[in-house]
């Protein structure tokens, strides 16, 4: 299959992953079909008429699995597809973040390169938007450090996050089972990194997801309190907006009250990118469901068989109600093969380009360079600024 005609089925997947899927919260119109949370109609409307810059992350932990792919991914391919010319799509390989809980060097180094394999692997194009790994722009972390002496502890103390990355982390079943003696200083400082990850290219759109949304409150208020604080001839940081993409929820195969978790450690619990299509079979196969005859899309009372249909949506493009209304006189067991098909139809291609991309070192480490160097070069106006408001100079 050449390059072009899996870079437009790609585009088309996601298209169908994303207009499927339905956000958790009600949306406002916004430019270009996203949701943002921090922003009233009348700002909506004044920023239609100015470039975004928009700017998001991923951690190279653990191979992508489809709650990853239809959660985030497949979106970033949309906004890229979706963006205006003179927009900046910029998305970084957050490595500085995977610190904060204990990784195997080599396994983290092997990390990195398989998810910048990744991100090209479903489509996003380095021509077109910044991809860079986060640990190759020491701004970053500059930036963070003069942040982190302008945040107070209390903002910190009411983050909530690091409790629920530590659960995950411990296979725990709730934040309640974590502590402050688990917590490092670099987890708890973390969202400050973040702020820094987008203030650096003075980003003001920042697609990330609900769990996420605390920590764009906390960037909004020290971008706020810097432009306060340091005041200049313009304002310097803009604040930044959460874009809730339209999306959907991908459930545990194997517990559907919990997301698909690459830390679970249940691997049929979740699908991998890197499955074969025995695999994904056997895992579907296996799912959470019910005893109850039929099929009905009841997210509250049929978790599982709801998951289900949400996944095959987000596959195919229609809505999971009527996908249920096919399925009324029909088991689980046909519903499940059926939904494998349509997975392993929309993961096939970016997996067979990725285990192709992932040998090709030489590229993907020309790749990571090029957008490391187009990275600098935006934030290397931010930081001198940043530098000559707080005096060093």
């Amino acid at each position: 299959m050449s390059s072009g005609v899996l870079h437009r089925q790609l585009q088309r997947r996601a298209t169908l992953a994303s207009s499927s899927c339905r956000a958790f919260r009600n949306k406002t119109s916004s430019p270009r079909g996203l949701c943002s949370s921090a922003v009233s109609r009348d700002q909506t409307t004044a920023s239609r008429a100015r470039p975004r810059v928009v700017f998001s992350g991923i951690q190279p932990t653990g191979t992508p699995h489809l709650g990853n792919l239809l959660g985030a991914l497949l979106n970033w391919v949309k906004l890229q597809r979706d963006a205006a010319p003179e927009d900046q799509l910029i998305y970084s390989i957050v490595g500085w973040h995977a610190l904060t809980l204990p990784q195997n060097p080599k396994a983290l180094s092997a990390a990195r390169s398989d998810m910048l394999a990744v991100l090209l692997a479903v489509g996003l194009d380095p021509k077109r938007s910044i991809i860079f790994h986060q640990d190759d722009n020491l701004h970053h972390t500059e930036l963070a450090w003069i942040l982190n002496c302008i945040t107070p502890m209390g903002k910190l103390k009411r983050m909530t996050t690091w409790k629920s990355r530590l659960a995950a982390s411990r296979n725990a079943r709730d934040d309640s089972e974590v502590d402050e003696s688990l917590l490092n200083a670099g987890l708890f400082t973390y969202p400050v990194l973040q702020a820094a990850d987008i203030l650096a290219y003075r980003a003001n759109h920042v697609p990330v997801g609900e769990d996420q949304q605390q920590h764009i409150e906390l960037c909004r208020d020290l971008a706020d309190s810097f432009n306060r604080t340091f005041k200049g001839k313009r304002t310097l940081f803009p604040l930044p907006q959460h874009v809730i993409t339209t999306t959907c929820r991908v459930l545990s195969l194997k517990d559907p009250s919990s997301k698909m978790s690459k830390s679970s450690p249940d691997l049929n619990s979740r699908i991998l990118l890197t499955d074969s299509p025995a695999q994904v079979r056997s895992k579907i196969r296996g799912a959470i469901t019910d005893s109850t005859l039929g099929i009905t899309y009841d997210p509250v009372a049929r978790p599982g068989a709801a998951n289900l249909l949400s996944i095959f949506s987000a596959c195919t493009g229609e809505e999971p109600e009527t996908i249920a209304a096919r399925y009324a006189n029909k088991g689980h067991g046909d519903l499940k093969a059926d939904v494998a098909d349509a997975v392993e139809e929309l993961i096939k291609g970016p997996r067979a380009e990725f285990e192709r991309l992932r040998g090709e070192r030489e590229y993907l480490a020309s790749v990571a360079k090029d957008g490391a160097e187009k990275a600098r070069q935006l934030s290397e106006v931010t930081i001198r600024e940043v530098r000559a408001r707080v005096g060093l100079v």
